[in-house]
């Protein structure tokens, strides 16, 4: 039966399979580093032709790196070792601003959403994920994509944060801690998610994930016939918010509805990291938001869903690059349920259209002059790290946005979103974060996926070689 299937495959990795999940990782980095080759001090990359992500139009010149850092852009490169990128585009890394490492992007992530704990234990999904981390790190690294915001969950993703400071191919990690929220679903244990009830409940939990070391508060803000009462909600979330502006914490929220979403806006937020969805964003609303509040709209996320529970997968070629395999071997698994087994509400068929309102809202908030950041909500079901990044940054230049506008919302202003000013553009003093395309990504924004080599602290490698070295038919 279906349980017992999944219980074989279960046994399979971990008995034979986990065991050279690491050495698989070593060997990544090993072929990465004789194909790329550790780079010298100095180092100047040149030939290229350079899109600095600040929406400045593009131009032929080079980038000096020296310890890791952007030293300059020009000709003056001295006696550094030079690297010839004639012919190829060179951008700043691309950073991932909405995503979830406590969740796989596999059918049995979420049992809130979909219930299929009896096929599958919660504990043994959150276990399995945790076993393939690294890997995880280094698809995503390989998509590109060289700095994430993990927005929300357990305390051991701040773990995860530090690990992947020791890693060469893995991105730089910003985390917020626990969502702090008007509900938490019972199906999903481990602490990722805090129901907060009282302002003096909110404020504890806000010193307590300081003292965590977060580097922002999320507020999980659900209405929907699920949340809690509006003169309660809002009570404790400005509470939370205004004790993590006491210490020094930006705060991001989660807020799906044109009335939540406006709350929080006067409330303080720092941050809205998903689209409204119910309804147009209005001047005023945008004028509230102005320069300060980046705004992510994680279009494909829904659409993910839709695809996968309604059995329509449409999976593409990014999608079998840089997933997964096991994850990827889930998302078919409904079809070849039982139908006993299958919530009673399921339905297969094809996906709706993309919702118009939340396109129409992305291009007003981009025309407003809204800070727009890149987000793939990486982690949901369906939503695949790295494939879901380029899948998003495609629905962004469908709402209308340039493939230029696009581009610096996966860079600069992601950067923005992250509160970070040492990554996003090639600037002198920044990391020298960058990404070699093998095309112009401004004829084309599927040109973003074009990706010869990814470079992080000026040592370059190669994505074809992290994916050689990454288990394939586990």
């Amino acid at each position: 039966n279906q349980t017992q299937r999944h219980a074989s495959r279960a046994d399979f990795v971990n008995g034979l399979v986990r065991p050279l999940r690491r050495l698989a990782v070593i060997l990544a980095a090993w072929l990465s580093a004789a194909s790329g080759a550790a780079l010298a001090e100095a180092t100047a990359f040149v030939g290229a032709t350079v899109i600095d992500g600040t929406g400045a139009p593009p131009r032929r010149t080079s980038v000096l790196v020296e310890d890791g850092r952007i030293a300059s852009l020009g000709d003056d490169i001295g006696t550094a070792t030079v690297v010839d990128l004639s012919g190829k585009w060179l951008i700043p890394g691309l950073i991932d601003a909405h995503v979830h490492f406590f969740q796989s992007g596999g059918l049995y992530t979420r049992p809130d959403v979909i219930d299929l704990r009896h096929v599958v234990p919660y504990e043994a999904e959150i276990a399995a994920l945790r076993e393939r981390l690294d890997e995880t790190l280094a698809r995503t690294f390989a998509a590109g994509i060289t700095a994430v915001l993990d927005l929300g969950g357990p305390p051991w993703v701040l773990a995860l944060r530090e690990h992947a400071r020791g890693l060469a191919m893995a991105p730089r990690i910003s985390v917020v801690g626990p969502l702090l929220a008007t509900w938490a679903p019972a199906e999903i244990v481990g602490g990722a998610v805090i129901l907060v009830e009282t302002p003096e409940q909110a404020r504890a939990e806000v010193r307590r994930q300081a003292a965590l070391g977060v580097d922002m508060v999320k507020i999980w803000f659900i209405r929907a016939g699920r949340g809690q009462p509006l003169a309660i909600a809002e009570q404790w979330i400005a509470a939370a918010i205004d004790e993590a502006h006491r210490l020094g914490l930006r705060v991001a929220v989660h807020a799906t509805q044109l009335e939540t979403a406006r709350i929080a806006l006067a409330l303080g937020a720092d941050m809205l990291v998903h689209s409204v969805d119910d309804a147009v964003l209005d001047p005023t609303f945008l004028a509230a938001m102005g320069d300060r509040v980046p705004y992510i709209p994680t279009i494909g996320v829904y659409d993910a869903y839709w695809r996968v529970l309604g059995q329509s997968l449409g999976l593409n070629a990014l999608d079998h690059r840089y997933g997964d395999r096991q994850v990827l071997a889930s998302l078919d698994d409904l079809s070849e349920m039982p139908r006993e087994q299958r919530p009673h509400w399921l339905r297969f068929g094809d996906p709706p259209p993309i919702n118009p309102v939340m396109l129409d809202n992305l291009a007003r908030a981009h025309a407003a002059g809204v800070i727009v950041a890149a987000g793939s909500d990486a982690g949901n079901i369906g939503t695949l790290p790295g494939a879901g990044f380029h899948r998003e940054l495609a629905l962004m230049a469908a709402a209308g946005l340039a493939p230029m506008a696009v581009l610096v919302a996966a860079t600069r202003d992601a950067a923005k979103a992250l509160g970070r000013d040492d990554i996003g553009t090639l600037a002198p003093g920044l990391h020298a974060d960058m990404v070699v395309l093998d095309a112009d990504p401004l004829a084309d924004i599927a040109n973003l996926a074009r990706i010869h080599r990814v470079i992080k602290d000026g040592i370059m490698h190669d994505p074809d070689a992290i994916l050689a070295g990454l288990s394939k038919d586990r």
